[in-house]
């Protein structure tokens, strides 16, 4: 009884934070850590014996994984008026995932002496941008670089799990491991599409009271069912979101009106609804339990401090290099990359074979807390000026857009 308390006492503390961090700023992981960390002391003091949560946060963090991404996708517009976007965000995300991985997988291997393979399979969880916390971080700026971050930390996401299980479950890299992963890529999205299909064609023919709950199990299932074969399963959320939430723009094929599309739509936004929520109680009870099971030693361990600000002094570099070659204000956009739940759950899947002494928790967390606090002073940091200036600079070129129409 008395853990049930706590823990709806704590999600009601973690829901205060996310009504209160559109003025106060402060990403909400940081305080949900710090509370997870706060019950921590607090238990320990008391005595209170608390069972060992360890091994619920992985299964926590691939729910979370799977719901954010999918409330990212759920947000998302396919049109032609996006294209420059969605080239930005997809150039965004890859190639600065792919230059951070091999530029600290180098530097540990000069510095440690292990085996290149070894130390790219520890170097991508810091290259992946956590869509868990750049996502909700940005929903006072504008428009345009809401829907930027939204497509770049999802795909960073997608991008990185790939990347990580390419690199983990292969012991080669040949001509047939790549055709091998090409032809991954090729059946899931053949699963993609088919499975699209049929959880539309459910979300929009049930007529049981409870009919969103099952959509989001079988989403899991196929997720789960995929990843077990080591095909890039969350590529299937992002395609299963963009599709229905971008079904207005089939209405001109004839076929699509045996799913009733304006039917179809209402379930959506309802759908959505549901799932935000229920994003935001798995990411919340994901960090406060990963903030519960951090040590203060680990927190201030002084032996991962010159690592870890080197990766975030290297992680910045870069980013500022792709912001600029894309055309793109560096501020505030520049700092929103922290690190987060995909490099926890990318931490946690390296077995003791693969893992390097460099790369313990006390590195994740301090990159995790500096990403999060300097992605905290630069939006804090961001005038409102400059905010009003880019929403006029969109609505001169949605003005522009409906002219030419």
């Amino acid at each position: 009884m008395t853990i049930i308390i706590t823990f709806c006492v704590l999600l009601l503390v973690a829901y205060l934070f996310d009504l209160t961090s559109s003025k106060t700023k402060i990403p909400s992981v940081i305080l949900l850590l710090l509370l997870g960390w706060i019950v921590r002391q607090i238990t320990g003091f008391l005595l209170i014996d608390l069972p060992d949560f360890s091994m619920v946060l992985p299964i926590l963090g691939t729910i979370g994984l799977i719901l954010i991404v999918l409330e990212g996708s759920l947000e998302l517009e396919l049109n032609e008026s996006k294209i420059g976007l969605i080239k930005k965000s997809f150039l965004g995300a890859f190639f600065p995932l792919m230059a951070l991985s091999f530029i600290i997988a180098y530097l540990f291997q000069y510095y440690g002496g292990y085996p290149f393979k070894t130390c790219l399979s520890n170097a991508i969880p810091f290259a992946v941008i956590s869509s868990a916390i750049a996502i909700p971080s940005v929903r006072n700026l504008s428009t345009n670089k809401r829907e930027f971050v939204t497509y770049e930390s999802s795909l960073s996401d997608i991008f990185g799990v790939i990347l990580f299980n390419f690199v983990l479950y292969n012991t080669s890299f040949g001509v047939s491991t790549f055709g091998y992963f090409f032809l991954q890529i090729l059946i899931i999205i053949v699963i993609s599409f088919l499975s699209t299909v049929l959880l539309s064609f459910l979300l929009n023919k049930i007529d049981h009271h409870i009919k969103f709950v099952p959509i989001i199990l079988l989403t899991i299932l196929i997720y789960e069912i995929s990843k077990m074969y080591h095909l890039p399963a969350l590529l299937f959320i992002l395609i299963f979101g963009l599709s229905i939430n971008n079904f207005d723009e089939l209405k001109r094929y004839k076929w699509s009106a045996r799913f009733r599309p304006d039917s179809l739509t209402k379930e959506i936004d309802k759908f959505r609804e549901l799932n935000v929520e229920a994003a935001f109680v798995v990411r919340s009870l994901f960090f406060l339990l990963f903030g519960y099971l951090l040590e203060t030693s680990e927190i201030l361990n002084p032996d991962t401090f010159i690592w870890a600000f080197g990766i975030v002094l290297i992680l910045f570099l870069i980013r500022a290099i792709q912001l600029y070659l894309s055309k793109i204000r560096l501020m505030p956009l520049l700092f929103v990359a922290p690190r987060g739940l995909i490099t926890i759950l990318l931490f946690l899947s390296l077995g003791n074979s693969q893992n390097i002494p460099l790369v313990n928790k006390s590195l994740i967390i301090q990159v995790i807390l500096l990403t999060a606090f300097l992605m905290m002073f630069g939006i804090l940091g961001t005038s409102k000026k400059n905010e009003s200036e880019d929403q006029k600079e969109e609505n001169e070129k949605l003005s522009e857009h409906d002219g030419d129409n």
